[in-house]
């Protein structure tokens, strides 16, 4: 088993950067925010020497019980149908569970649902496919995500493409004076303010404001946030990350004032317009629901990104392979109470 070490740190982060199946997850800067956790990266070579896979682990203890859980987001980093490396890399993850005492091996790797030869390795290789969320949001990774594929187009035929009531929308922000800006970290806290609104109004937990100025600093200049302005008040924010061919939207936020002056729409165009600049090859809207019921509020959600007509994309989903059977059902047993009694306070 090989693991990156500071001499072969270079090699392992040009490979995820230039690999079509690199992700920000997988460098191994991001361990810098996930500082609960341990990184380690696991490689293998081809015959010649030179780098084939790799797979970036964030290894967590669980207080208290002398075992941890292994999780490699977005992992491993191979051709999915190079079975040979994928295997391997799988391998050395076992033992390195072993060596780490983790009772369980998570990977939710960018490989679409349909492909079912990737689907027939994992389960050979002891793999579980699915989880039981019940809404597909709630994962580690989102499942369903929005994709668009710039393909070498510039901004008129990426705006031309766009639904009829999105590029109303965008220009109507623009009629209305809403200004758009890319900021430092110093206005994180009028982002980390919008975010806590957006959560209060949909339901959902919003990230301290330390983990967005670490997420900024360990990324550098590949996060970018951008702010939107209404008549000098900052009325919505999103965080954008690039790495390698791929430009993600990562966080959003908006307050409950001015909403019709449409400015969330401004700030995905301009996240658009730099995945252009940059030349890369996909834009990546994240997380939507696999549910399509219109009666539903979280389909507005969906309806907005797909209004920027990118490609409905399902992946494979949470990937996991259990290595202490009777740890791993006591503590996903222990999961489940603690997720509904929380729900019921």
């Amino acid at each position: 088993m090989e693991l990156c070490a500071q001499s072969t740190l270079r090699e392992y982060n040009d490979f995820v950067w230039n690999h079509p199946k690199g992700h920000w997850l997988q460098a191994p800067e991001w361990s810098g925010v996930k500082k609960q956790w341990k990184w380690e990266g696991i490689i293998e070579r081809d015959g010649s020497g030179a780098i084939a896979g790799v797979m970036s682990v964030l290894i967590r203890r669980i207080a208290g019980i002398g075992v941890t859980l292994m999780y490699s987001p977005r992992g491993p980093v191979c051709d999915p149908h190079d079975e040979e490396t994928f295997t391997r890399l799988i391998a050395d993850a076992k033992l390195l569970a072993k060596k780490r005492r983790s009772y369980v091996i998570k990977i939710d790797p960018d490989v679409p649902a349909d492909d079912e030869a990737f689907a027939a390795l994992v389960q050979k290789l002891g793999f579980v496919i699915g989880s039981d969320f019940e809404n597909e949001l709630d994962g580690i990774q989102p499942r369903f995500v929005f994709r668009l594929y710039l393909n070498g187009r510039g901004e008129d035929k990426l705006m031309a493409s766009f639904h009829s009531k999105t590029r109303y929308n965008i220009r109507l922000a623009q009629r209305r004076g809403v200004d758009v800006k890319i900021e430092d970290k110093s206005k994180l806290p009028l982002f980390c303010a919008l975010m806590k609104e957006t959560g209060e109004r949909d339901g959902f937990a919003t990230r301290p404001l330390p983990y967005f100025e670490t997420m900024m600093d360990v990324m550098g200049g590949h996060c970018r946030l951008y702010m939107a302005y209404y008549e000098g008040e900052a009325v919505a924010g999103t965080l954008a990350v690039h790495f390698g061919d791929k430009v993600w939207y990562i966080y959003g936020a908006s307050g409950n004032k001015h909403r019709d002056a449409m400015p969330n729409y401004l700030l995905q165009w301009h996240m658009i317009q730099w995945a252009a600049e940059l030349g890369v090859r996909v834009y990546d809207f994240r997380g939507v629901s696999g549910d399509m019921d219109e009666t539903k509020p979280i389909y507005g959600l969906y309806r907005f990104k797909k209004g920027f007509n990118g490609d409905f994309t399902e992946f494979i989903g949470e990937l996991t392979l259990v290595t202490k059977p009777l740890m791993y059902f006591l503590l996903t047993n222990a999961l489940k109470f603690y997720k509904k009694l929380r729900s019921k306070l």
